[in-house]
């Protein structure tokens, strides 16, 4: 995925794929996390940002979800 501006750092390569670029090999970052860094950017704190469904409150980032700090300047 490529990001730009917002607090993100410019030429940054976040973790490695194997040789023909199928799956991750190191520095895996799961779309929770992806998510939980773009609201961290846009000023949210992902783990009290909820809504109520059904007499249940959730999370854009469901229970997981962590700021890649490696991603931000």
């Amino acid at each position: 995925m490529w990001l730009a501006g917002g607090g993100t750092a410019r030429g940054r390569i976040v973790g490695n794929t194997d040789d023909i670029g199928l799956k991750p090999v190191e520095g895996k970052v799961h779309v929770h996390d992806l998510q939980a860094t773009l609201l961290h950017c846009l000023g949210f704190d992902h783990e009290k940002l909820t809504y109520r469904h059904q007499g249940r409150d959730f999370r854009l980032t469901d229970v997981g979800g962590r700021v890649v700090k490696e991603i931000l300047t």
